[in-house]
């Protein structure tokens, strides 16, 4: 498949799995089989809206593949969803569950709608709605959902509730990222940012290179992105000099005081009119910046052909989903970029909500500062997975992370015969 800029984000993952397949030489069944998912359910869910009207949402619930165990991935609740979007999505977290070698497989799940007009009671209609529709493909040995773009732990705890109420029991566990009242796990808040801080210091190290005063910019600065600023300043030691939301990026080259924005954007909505005598300028001049270190933690599809050869920094660090395409990833591989790939980056979160279906198997949950441990030890030995097959097969990391995750999906398959 020839890899172009206007690949759908489900024909960009299947271009990634192709080029994994070849270096792995993969036979043609169990690659033709990775190529898709193995079970997808689309639903349409009526609610009835607060003014007494009816309206009718649309949703998916995409199950990828279970060969290593249940499958395991978010619910998103937005108004640009896809079908294909939900594949891609369901695909990584397959790669991304196999690369940290946590015991899932790799799911997804969508509504298309948009949240931002929706009172708390139709909030919780919908999140109903969808549970009694794709409950009859849940369960902790299943497939168990966890919080993503526009869905939070209340609307998880009103899911769990859903589905404990149709089984006629507590089923704490047939989600995650619910609040921990119900059986959420201390330390999922910041996992995501976590784990990728994590992977940051682990490439400096590689690089020999000391992150104490390095420069970072941030686009997205949303959940993950606000606790990346935050991290990056306590874990690591870096001066957080941009950050960005939909609206626009604020540029400080003295550095920028995370909690501050974070503290604004939680008041007003938005970085507009944060105060101080800093810089705005765009999203795309933010990918640009003389920084050490770059956090693409917004939407797919960013960093491009197009834009690659100008960006600078010396790591890239993919806390979204999909933020480089496949050419640019050859761009800035060949310009010297060390790329932390976004399944192995943003692997903290998926890691944690692992941890949380432990603790809630066995009914004992674990101090925040087990959950901090048990995660660094997960994405360490997971980065160095990658790094040692990047180094012994000369590829990019990208496609050592595939090809690492792959070979363990792959073995899988064939050991349980399905091919």
């Amino acid at each position: 498949m020839a890899l172009t800029e206007k690949l759908n984000p489900f024909a960009m993952a299947q271009a990634q799995l192709d080029e994994a397949a070849e270096h792995l030489a993969l036979d043609p069944a169990t690659h033709e089989f990775l190529r898709w998912p193995m079970r997808e359910l689309h639903v349409t869910l009526p609610v009835k809206m607060d003014d007494g009207m009816t309206r009718i949402f649309h949703g998916f619930r995409i199950q990828y593949n279970d060969a290593r165990g249940p499958t395991k991935g978010g619910i998103r609740f937005h108004f640009e969803e896809t079908a294909d979007t939900v594949r891609a999505l369901a695909a990584w977290m397959t790669w991304k569950c196999a690369v940290v070698d946590i015991p899932l497989g790799g799911g997804k799940g969508g509504v298309i709608c948009d949240p931002r007009e929706f009172s708390q009671g139709e909030l919780e209609r919908l999140s109903r709605a969808y549970v009694r529709q794709v409950g009859r493909i849940l369960g902790l040995e299943k497939d168990v959902p966890a919080p993503d773009v526009y869905t939070t732990p209340q609307i998880m705890a009103w899911m769990m509730d859903e589905y404990s109420f149709m089984h006629e029991q507590n089923e704490f566990g047939v989600i995650t990222g619910k609040p921990i009242p119900l059986g959420g796990s201390a330390g999922r808040g910041d996992a995501t940012a976590r784990g990728g801080m994590y992977c940051i210091r682990e490439a400096a190290q590689v690089l020999g290179l000391d992150t104490h005063g390095m420069t970072m910019a941030i686009q997205g600065f949303g959940n993950a992105g606000q606790f990346a600023a935050r991290l990056g300043r306590e874990l690591l030691g870096v001066t957080v000099v941009a950050v960005s939301d939909s609206r626009g990026a604020v540029y400080d080259p003295t550095g920028l005081n995370p909690y501050k924005l974070a503290d604004h954007k939680l008041k007003t909505g938005s970085l507009e009119g944060y105060a101080g005598e800093h810089e705005r300028i765009s999203n795309e001049e933010l990918l640009e910046l003389e920084v050490d270190i770059l956090v693409p933690a917004a939407l797919e599809g960013v960093i491009t052909a197009e834009n690659a050869p100008r960006v600078k920094a010396r790591i890239v660090a993919e806390l979204a989903n999909g933020p480089t395409t496949p050419e640019a990833d050859r761009v800035l591989h060949e310009n010297g970029a060390y790329m932390i790939p976004d399944f192995l980056c943003n692997a903290g979160g998926v890691t944690v909500s692992y941890f949380e279906m432990v603790q809630n198997s066995y009914q004992y949950y674990w101090p925040e500062e087990t959950v901090h441990e048990r995660l660094d030890e997960k994405m360490t030995r997971a980065f160095h997975a990658v790094h040692d097959v990047a180094n012994d097969h000369q590829v990019h990391n990208r496609l050592a992370a595939y090809m690492v995750a792959v070979a363990r999906v792959a073995e899988a398959v064939q050991l349980r015969g399905w091919v």
